[in-house]
């Protein structure tokens, strides 16, 4: 898998200014659903990192595993994706933002497991699941970047 790295090359692949209008996928309330669920995880990541280790290293932990993730989440991004503002630091194909985009809600469903949250585990999972359902065009244009 190539990185891109062309400004050119992005150019050809900015969705068109209609290509996603009307669509579910950035419907205000769906993408306040995917802040809402980033926002989540963030939480999720960082009550698990503190159960990681005792005292002073419990509340680094709190903050470096949430910081990983968010990291991750705004570095590799798609050009054009207007989901995530269209900007992109390190530009990725769209199978590579859909794999961090798994493994951080992932990520959140099992930290959620780990603090004996099983409960707030699932409707993570379920709020995400439906999130990607309503999210399908955009997932499809993902995969064809």
């Amino acid at each position: 898998m190539t990185i891109l790295n062309s400004e050119t090359h992005h150019k050809d692949l900015q969705m068109g200014p209609d290509e996603l209008d009307g669509s579910l996928s950035i419907h205000p309330l769906n993408l306040a659903v995917r802040f809402l669920l980033e926002v989540g995880a963030m939480i999720a990541l960082g009550a698990w990192g503190a159960t990681l280790a005792d005292g002073f290293l419990s509340t680094v932990m709190m903050l470096v595993v949430p910081s990983i993730g968010a990291g991750l989440w705004v570095t590799f991004n798609v050009p054009g994706d207007r989901s995530r503002s269209g900007g992109a630091p390190v530009p990725v194909p769209g199978i590579v933002r859909l794999g961090v985009e798994a493994i951080i809600f992932g990520g959140a469903v099992f930290a959620l497991n780990a603090v004996d949250r099983p409960t707030w585990a699932l409707i993570f999972a379920v709020v995400t699941v439906i999130h990607y359902a309503m999210s399908y065009e955009r997932i499809l244009w993902l995969v064809r970047r």
